[in-house]
């Protein structure tokens, strides 16, 4: 149920950081960088939270391999949403 429970804190979170994404990418129509945090941020999602979800329902734990690489997309959409700011 931890499990369970951690992915969908994470989803949650990181919806809000997509509604966000999109708010800015209304100022700042056409930018790589807003649109490559979003898709980050959504690959993040299937992938950190969807593998959460497939272990905690399954039990098959070589399913957790997968949940760092959700991390690393999110740390890297973050990183992208905040460079995206700056340059702006």
């Amino acid at each position: 149920m931890a499990l369970f429970q951690t992915g969908v804190q994470y989803q949650f979170y990181h919806s809000l950081g997509l509604i966000l994404v999109g708010i800015v990418a209304q100022r700042y129509q056409g930018s790589i960088l807003l649109s490559a945090a979003g898709l980050l941020m959504a690959v993040g999602i299937l992938l950190f939270s969807g593998s959460l979800y497939a272990l905690s329902m399954t039990g098959i734990s070589s399913l957790g391999i997968i949940t760092p690489i959700g991390g690393v997309a999110f740390i890297g959409a973050w990183l992208l949403l905040a460079l995206s700011a700056w340059r702006s």
